[in-house]
């Protein structure tokens, strides 16, 4: 019986080009396979990040205390200080130093934490600044008076109000020459839109001190008029301030009241 011819002994040579040109092909397959799989690689990494922000945004309304405080000074300092502390009402009755020796947290993290607090605090005791209602050209004139008592050239200005009529923000529009004011609607509406006005009233100073509406004062009063109407904005009145004399008592005129609103 014929048997298989003995393998031909290999030089140690020959085996090492041979382990290294399989190796180099192993490696350009890899770099190959793995500049294929990049871009889908990369799109993942996306859509993760995209996901865990998303994720995020929904469940920090209804995150729970370590949550919220772990979104501030990472899990790991949150974990201690909750272990540490048994409510927020004690963590917020210690310093900064304190928390950091206490709860075994770096003063970078416990001073994070008493930032916070603090924020909260000011939260609870800042209340709003009572907002005046103005529903008449006298409280109107109130509001400006002072104001416009020092300017020596017509400036106009804005009051923004909310459903009650209740002042939301004053807003000075434009400055003017000694008897001249140019406005435009834009520069009217665009800070109404802005702060959600449902209403506002114009004003505006007569440094001559007659408060008197000019004829340029109704055209600009009307067409605001028709631009508030096409906006669901209503302009509620024109207030003009001058100054008291012994023949004319008030100090303003009200172009609603002169029956100047009526288009």
């Amino acid at each position: 019986m014929e048997s298989f011819p003995a393998a031909k002994e290999v030089s140690p040579d020959v085996a090492r080009s041979a382990a290294s040109h399989s190796h180099q092909s192993e490696c350009l397959r890899l770099i190959r396979l793995a500049a294929r799989l990049r871009p889908a690689l990369r799109e993942t990494r996306n859509f993760d990040r995209e996901m865990k922000n998303l994720t995020l945004s929904k469940s920090i309304e209804t995150a729970t205390t370590q949550e919220l405080l772990a979104e501030i000074i990472g899990q790991n300092s949150a974990s201690k200080i909750l272990a540490t502390f048994d409510s927020l009402s004690f963590i917020a009755r210690f310093g900064d130093n304190e928390l950091s020796r206490l709860a075994g947290v770096s003063t970078k993290r416990a001073r994070q934490v008493r930032a916070a607090m603090l924020l909260a605090k000011k939260l609870t005791v800042d209340a709003p600044a009572s907002k005046p209602m103005l529903d008449t050209p006298e409280l109107v004139a109130d509001v400006l008076r002072e104001e416009c008592r020092s300017y020596g050239v017509e400036t106009f200005h804005l009051l923004l109000l909310d459903t009650r009529r209740r002042l939301i923000r004053h807003v000075k529009i434009s400055d003017g020459t000694l008897d001249t004011l140019l406005v435009h609607p834009r520069e009217i509406f665009k800070p109404a839109i802005l702060w959600s006005a449902s209403a506002l009233i114009l004003a505006h100073n007569h440094p001559s001190g007659d408060p008197t509406p000019s004829d340029a004062d109704v055209k600009v009063t009307r067409d605001l008029i028709r631009a508030g109407q096409l906006l669901k904005i209503d302009v509620l009145d024109h207030v003009i301030l001058g100054q008291r004399t012994t023949e004319r008592p008030k100090d303003f005129s009200s172009l609603r009241e002169l029956g100047f609103f009526y288009l």
